[in-house]
């Protein structure tokens, strides 16, 4: 695929990424232009470079693809960026954005490195284990297959969020289990455009990313995110600006759901 195609499409990606960050955030921090472009570039660069990939095809559902695995992508970078690198005054927060142990946070950069190092780690272990358990269940039906390796990032996301989250707000059960389910029926619905169960099960967490914090933003856009729970608002004249932009975030979602039912009608 055209490295121009994927800067688009990341580009793209990134847009609604910074759209439902900025929404939820500008009354508490601001607009800050940097902020909200941050998330552009990021998908714009990771858009680039997975089009490379020789998985990735043109038609509706590859640019599907390249969308979820630029997404997940740059949440990925930049939520390791804003946990482990980033030194940030954490008293604007309920809960810290930096690496905390039961919400003390952990200051020093070598350890937050290192903590950085083992999520990495791990997330590695993990895509090692989905790639056997891929070879070793070649005889299973497709779509069970995909469906459970297609999970398999949903909870590394609900692990990862309960063990940052669950000690200062407490254990939400629907909430663990939300992300793998919803990874698992992204995967089955994009099965059908991508070959390998590892590259769909990282564009269905991009693609559960984008549902829930839509659902979370734009279902309850009076509830401040867990964040800045019981925190003040300190500009409030974006809470009407920030309307301004939910027209764009619904056109990319107008698109990408026709762009489903594309895929689906020319791979059926």
């Amino acid at each position: 695929m055209n490295s121009l195609i994927g800067l688009l499409v990341g580009a793209i990606a990134g847009l609604h990424i910074a759209t439902w960050g900025m929404y939820k955030d500008a009354p508490h921090e601001g607009f800050n232009a940097a902020r909200f472009s941050r998330s552009i570039f990021v998908g714009a660069f990771a858009g680039a470079l997975l089009a490379q990939l020789p998985g990735v095809r043109p038609g509706a559902g590859g640019l599907l693809v390249l969308f979820g695995l630029s997404y997940v992508a740059e949440r990925a970078v930049t939520e390791f960026w804003k946990t482990f690198l980033r030194t940030e005054d954490q008293s604007k927060y309920f809960i810290p954005m930096q690496f905390h142990i039961l919400g003390r946070v952990v200051h020093s950069r070598v350890a937050r490195a290192a903590a950085g190092a083992a999520a990495v780690a791990v997330g590695l272990c993990l895509l090692i284990a989905a790639d056997a358990f891929v070879d070793a269940g070649r005889q299973l039906p497709r779509l069970l297959l995909v469906g459970i390796v297609g999970s398999l990032g949903g909870w590394y996301s609900a692990v990862g969020g309960a063990s940052k989250d669950a000690p200062i707000e407490g254990f939400e059960t629907l909430k663990f289990f939300r992300s793998p389910v919803v990874a698992a029926l992204f995967a089955l619905l994009l099965s059908p455009f991508e070959p390998d169960p590892i590259v769909i099960a990282f564009a269905a967490l991009g693609f559960t990313i984008a549902t829930l914090e839509t659902y979370k933003t734009f279902c309850f856009p009076s509830k401040p995110r867990g964040k800045f729970a019981g925190k003040l608002i300190h500009h409030p004249e974006m809470l009407i600006r920030r309307r301004l932009f939910a027209p764009i975030y619904a056109a990319i979602w107008v698109t990408l759901l026709a762009s489903f039912l594309v895929g689906h009608v020319m791979s059926g």
